[in-house]
């Protein structure tokens, strides 16, 4: 058994069918019968309005069919758009089974999410019927990635009904923190309950927001980790299965007779306690070829990673493949001699090298020497390339313009973000001239109560630290530092007051709560839903608790205008949570007027 963990890109059909190839011939070499590749490999996924397009989904079709040639010597699993059945029909999410050269079997996924970050109903048509296919002697189940995650679904029915020893599970399944290891304990429990072996393989790599992990998985029938892949990393992982003799105790099997083009169907005898849920349909093909190698019984396991591992490898993936697949040469930040600035830098330096990673130092009157110091060694550390542009003269000459129409008014907050904004204006004409992504440096807390400054540090094209709360940049920025041979982010990074410079003596916490109980607030009332007097419970301060609740939820419009960041928490910004700009109701507990 052979699965291909692999990282597509959306809409390269000719790149992830050469992906596909290139497996299939290294798996050929390890004598695999069975390889099975991700849900919708070959389109990527989500491929999302891609799916309304007709011609998108006859070119996927057209080169799942060059596909199957290649499928000679295995039976290959892959997953893939199928055209709509019928006139003014959705497509389906497919799993396509190549065997002989042909698509010679096709299981539509059943359970559609349609919740978080998924919207599969907009785009697919459910399946109707399980599948289970016999290789001769030996019976797979087929599903897809939600089919396994549902009580309802359909394993059950094609281990009981259908006679499956082994079920494959291909799956597109994102990430959020801890979220490999909770996956494998329900794969387990899933084997253990229908006494099969469970092969499970997951997507890996980023689309946009959303990172996948990988951790491929096969459980067998007592519910214990035979094999898992690598996490992040693209991997074949190949597991030798061998199957007890006899029937599998406490299954009921139903006598099956061969129909026309292999098909079977199911006869009443003898009957099983109960009916299938779902129509099920078993068809019978050729025994599997014998491998081409012999080897003793075998299996590979990776480790999960800890958890600020886990969350760092993910920053570092979701940023190298945003810059990859999409055609950047490079990237470029502002570096202010803070923390999360810091943390960015770091994390561009080990997705992409030192000499794709441009930083900017852009000093005013408020910036002190230590921070402007900080910024130096930290691009001295880090080995990358650091422009310095003082903005006071172009500050001052912003002021000069403004001054007859300001005439009368006191100095606000809006001077303040008119030095934030020259940044932005600064960093973007950079990304014009030498083609480099800006990468906005704000992290969750800020984002969710508005402390950041729409087109000035929220300019740019990519958020690395948009789901990752305050305390947690801490974390990992010291995570960083011990996994080094010496600190990459000065010490005094880490242990500075935060603090935006746009003013003297202004420091974060004259105008927020301190950091954990601010990222405790925004989880229980973003992450968690959890309504006011939930919150106060938990032994937070009312007040605090409404005030900040008051702050994320007038900021939905900032936050509509910001940049895709990666998604590392159960409900980050954006595609999980979205809520109207023009609201009156105020999570606070009261309506709320402009």
């Amino acid at each position: 058994m052979g699965l291909a963990q692999m990282n597509p890109t959306v809409g390269d059909l000719e790149g992830n069918a050469a992906a596909v190839h290139r497996i299939i011939k290294e798996a050929k070499g390890q004598g695999v019968q069975v390889l099975a590749f991700p849900e919708l490999m070959l389109s990527g996924y989500p491929p999302e309005d891609l799916l309304l397009k007709p011609q998108f989904l006859a070119d996927c079709e057209a080169v799942l069919r060059r596909l199957a040639h290649a499928a000679r010597g295995m039976a290959v699993l892959l997953g893939a758009p199928e055209p709509p059945a019928g006139p003014g029909g959705k497509p389906f999410n497919t799993c396509c089974l190549l065997y002989r050269g042909k698509v010679a079997a096709r299981y539509r996924k059943i359970n559609l999410p349609n919740y978080g970050v998924f919207d599969e109903k907009r785009y697919f048509e459910p399946g109707k019927r399980a599948l289970v296919v016999n290789f001769g002697a030996t019976a797979f189940a087929i599903n897809i990635c939600e089919d396994m995650w549902m009580d309802d679904g359909p394993t059950p029915d094609q281990v009981a009904y259908g006679g499956a020893r082994i079920v494959i599970n291909i799956s597109a399944s994102p990430y959020h923190r801890r979220k490999g290891p909770e996956r494998e304990r329900l794969m387990r429990r899933r084997a253990r309950e229908n006494s099969t072996f469970l092969c499970y393989v997951n997507l890996v790599g980023a689309q946009d927001e959303l990172i996948f992990d990988g951790s491929s998985v096969v459980a067998g029938p007592d519910g214990r980790t035979i094999a898992r892949g690598r996490p992040f990393e693209e991997d074949l992982i190949v597991t030798d299965i061998r199957l007890p003799v006899g029937p599998v105790p406490g299954h009921n099997r139903m006598r099956r007779r061969t129909g026309s083009r292999g098909k079977s169907r199911m006869l009443g005898l003898p009957q099983p306690v109960g009916q299938p849920r779902h129509e099920l349909e078993v068809i019978r093909l050729p025994a599997l070829p014998s491998p081409g190698v012999r080897r003793p019984l075998r299996h590979r396991t990776a480790s999960h990673l800890k958890p600020l591992e886990e969350v760092y490898r993910a920053l570092v993936l979701g940023t190298r493949d945003y810059v990859e697949k999409n055609g950047f040469n490079g990237v470029v930040l502002g570096l202010s001699g803070g923390i999360d600035s810091a943390l960015v830098a770091a994390i561009a330096f080990d997705a992409l090298g030192p000499e794709r990673v441009h930083a900017v130092t852009m000093p005013s009157a408020y910036t002190s020497r230590e921070t402007l110091a900080d910024a130096r060694r930290l691009a001295g550390s880090l080995r990358i390339n650091l422009f310095e542009i003082p903005i006071g003269t172009i500050y001052d000459s912003y002021l000069e313009s403004l001054d007859p129409v300001f005439a009368g008014l006191g100095t606000d907050v809006t001077e303040e973000n008119v030095q934030a904004r020259i940044r932005g204006n600064l960093l973007m004409a950079l990304s014009n001239k030498y083609g480099w992504l800006v990468l906005a440096t704000g992290n969750k807390s800020e984002v969710a109560v508005g402390y950041c400054t729409l087109y000035g540090d929220m300019a740019g094209g990519f958020a690395v630290l948009k789901d990752v709360p305050k305390t947690l940049v801490y974390s990992l920025s010291r995570y960083r530092n011990r996994i080094a041979e010496s600190p990459l982010i000065p010490p005094s990074i880490i242990r500075r007051r935060p603090t935006a410079e746009l003013k003297p003596g202004q420091f974060d916490q004259d105008m927020l709560p301190p950091y954990p109980e601010l990222d405790r607030i925004i989880e229980l009332y973003v992450e968690r839903d959890m309504a006011v007097e939930e919150i106060v419970r938990r032994g937070l301060d009312p007040e605090t608790v409404r005030s900040t609740i008051r702050m994320i939820d007038l900021n939905e419009y900032k936050r509509r205008q910001g940049p895709p960041g990666i998604k590392i928490t159960p409900k980050a910004f954006g595609r999980d949570r979205r809520l109207p700009i023009t609201n009156r109701y105020s999570g606070a507990g009261r309506s709320r007027k402009r």
